[in-house]
């Protein structure tokens, strides 16, 4: 049985840097549990994006369900609110069927969505979201952050420039609406039940092991035919500057592809950018309340069975 069964079941929450082995984990408490997975990626959500977004292939989730992964078309924009949303009707839809709901992944922002809902943000101007893009292609993020301080200071004391989605999302939210976010912020609507049944399990693993198997993990997305992937993107349409391809890897490649950096450049600079995502990844998670840390890697047995036992599997 299930801790925490009396005052209904737990939603488990899978949590961690980039290569820490939390799909691994989460597969092996599915198992144990009868549960179903909800992907907590904010990159896996998305079609055709596949060869860096660490997937895990069909033949390797041994029968566990997976939810939220491979639906979203590559060229539109899918917020963290729409994430939350969507995951709070898949975890009834999974305890309907009286099956354990597991979040699996590294977004912490969608998970504080999920927790501490938005407000009701205006839809998606892709026409503004376009010529933002374009300004941090040409001036940098650095310059999208500074445009964000002159429209709302206070959003922007917490966001750091390299943060640049989220930055233009708040600008979008302010030139929209002509109010910022952090004023709007403050009628954030109350947390929906389930976020009390949250448990939050982080994984933290060893430093340099982190780093040399996010090293290996970049080389080889790169030789199983990264570049030829986003080439492929691109040829049918989905523009450079949409979400799918601004993530890790993708991004380095469109600049590659256009004769921006080497491909030599292009991998070493991905490498580099995996690792400091993978720290801000921890720091994030450090902030949040409530989390329950747990020392290594997901795909280790020892790992594995220390959480289940924590629950009571």
């Amino acid at each position: 049985m299930i801790a925490h069964e009396q005052t209904g079941k737990p939603i488990i929450a899978v949590v961690g840097p980039t290569a820490s082995g939390k799909s691994d984990l989460g597969i092996a408490l599915a198992l144990r549990a009868g549960g179903e997975i909800i992907n907590c990626d904010s990159v896996q959500v998305y079609r055709e994006i596949e060869i860096a977004t660490a997937k895990v292939p069909l033949s390797e989730r041994r029968g566990v369900s997976h939810h939220l992964i491979d639906f979203v078309p590559p060229g539109a924009s899918y917020t963290a609110a729409d994430w939350a949303r969507d995951a709070l009707r898949v975890i009834d839809e999974i305890e309907a069927r009286r099956s354990l709901a597991l979040l699996v992944g590294g977004s912490g922002f969608y998970l504080r969505a999920l927790r501490l809902p938005f407000f009701e943000a205006p839809p998606t101007d892709e026409d503004l979201r376009r010529r933002l893009a374009r300004i941090r292609e040409r001036r940098g993020a650095e310059y999208l952050h500074a445009i964000l301080r002159r429209l709302d200071p206070a959003t922007a004391a917490r966001l750091q420039p390299r943060d640049w989605s989220r930055v233009g999302r708040a600008i979008e939210v302010r030139l929209q609406t002509g109010v910022s976010l952090s004023a709007q912020s403050q009628g954030r609507p109350a947390p929906p039940p389930h976020a009390a049944r949250l448990r939050v399990f982080a994984l933290r693993p060893q430093r340099s092991e982190l780093y040399r198997r996010i090293n290996l993990r970049t080389e080889s997305h790169f030789h199983a035919g990264l570049v030829e992937e986003v080439a492929r993107l691109l040829e049918r349409g989905v523009r450079a500057d949409s979400s799918a391809l601004g993530a890790h890897g993708y991004r380095r490649v469109v600049e590659h592809l256009r004769g921006e950096r080497t491909l030599e450049s292009a991998i070493e600079q991905t490498k580099l950018d995996v690792r400091h995502y993978a720290k801000r990844q921890l720091t994030w998670f450090r902030r949040e309340a409530g989390v329950e840390w747990v020392e290594g890697f997901g795909d280790d047995p020892r790992v594995q069975e220390k959480v289940a036992a924590q629950l009571g599997l």
